[in-house]
């Protein structure tokens, strides 16, 4: 390693406008940690909507955007540090705004013949009122924001009271939130898994380790991931090889098809019939005490500090020697 990846000066980025504000910042601190235990010059700042100025005047060697949301990992921060000429972590802006965007990544997915649950733009205006509404697929169903992150906004509909409970919440949320978009997705039952990928020296993307999610009522939602204790993790379950190489290989496809770039997560659900479902992807996964990135690559013998200045070395070697993601496999 040469001394200006050892001693890079790394800004690390926490906070943002969007709903997931606080889980960024908890990631974001997370990783300034891990970067000043991995030998680098690591400062930490905390955002809300930056200007282009603002943008320009940070002096770092690599910028580590570590935020959740439309503004800070759909896109927008990134085209500012594009267009600024900053070095940073995570994927160009391209690739954000279409992994943020989950109606455009089932398209790319299905383009690449990546089976995704069928789904569709949700208008609860459409309807004279809710218990008028027709819900386009059989329950049940899942309704959710079509570019937020950390099950914001996630409503399973199981019965017709539940579907009517949904559409009433969602018109009531965009009263206050009107640029919020909706969709609906046919719900698929079974074992919620999830991929994650790392790019590696060469530029390649690998596949980490699967972990599956075991959520003790049986739903992933915010509080199971951020504020209770008992939802189960198991890296590397109890899948056939086959089907968890086929997994990793469908994530790797997805991720090549979308420009990920350093890092990203991709989310599945394998059905109780056997048959894996692509749910979303993740330019800028979490990096809190319960995200499944850090899991997945500690398992693999990366703790986070290593993990933490390797995508602060991917950032700096993307720069000076760009590279089209290739795919390989970690056990």
């Amino acid at each position: 390693m040469n001394d200006r990846r050892k001693h890079a000066r790394v800004l690390v980025l926490g906070g943002g406008p969007d709903s997931e504000r606080q889980v960024s910042i908890e990631s974001a601190n997370a990783i300034h940690q891990g970067c000043l235990d991995g030998g680098l010059d690591s400062t930490l700042l905390i955002i809300d909507h930056p200007t282009i100025d603002e943008v320009r005047a940070w002096d770092a060697d690599v910028i580590f955007p570590a935020l959740h949301g439309r503004f800070g990992e759909g896109g927008a921060l990134q085209s500012m540090l594009e267009a600024t000429k900053k070095v940073f972590v995570g994927s160009r802006s391209k690739a954000s705004r279409f992994a943020m965007d989950k109606m455009a990544t089932k398209l790319v997915s299905s383009r690449c013949g990546v089976l995704t649950p069928p789904a569709c733009v949700f208008d609860p205006n459409d309807a004279q009122s809710p218990e008028d509404a027709i819900c386009p697929f059989d329950l049940p169903v899942v309704i959710k924001p079509v570019a937020d992150g950390s099950s914001v906004g996630l409503h399973i509909c199981k019965t017709r009271q539940g579907w009517t409970d949904a559409i009433k919440a969602v018109g009531e949320d965009l009263s206050s939130n009107p640029n919020r978009v909706y969709m609906i997705e046919r719900m698929v039952k079974g074992r919620e898994l999830t991929v994650s990928v790392l790019g590696q020296s060469d530029g390649a993307l690998e596949a980490l380790p699967i972990v599956e999610i075991a959520p003790v009522d049986g739903v992933y939602d915010f509080n199971a991931k951020y504020a209770r204790n008992d939802t189960v993790y198991t890296v590397n379950p109890d899948l056939a090889d086959e089907v968890a190489s086929a997994i990793q290989n469908d994530a790797l496809r997805v991720c090549i098809a979308l420009g990920v770039e350093h890092l990203g997560r991709v989310d599945f659900l394998l059905g109780d019939d056997g048959q894996w479902a692509m749910l979303e992807v993740n330019t800028m996964p979490g990096f809190t005490a319960t995200s499944l990135l850090p899991k997945a690559a500690a398992h693999t013998g990366m703790p986070m500090h290593e993990l933490c200045a390797h995508l602060v070395r991917c950032a700096i070697g993307s720069k000076t020697n760009p590279k089209t993601p290739a795919a390989t496999q970690a056990t």
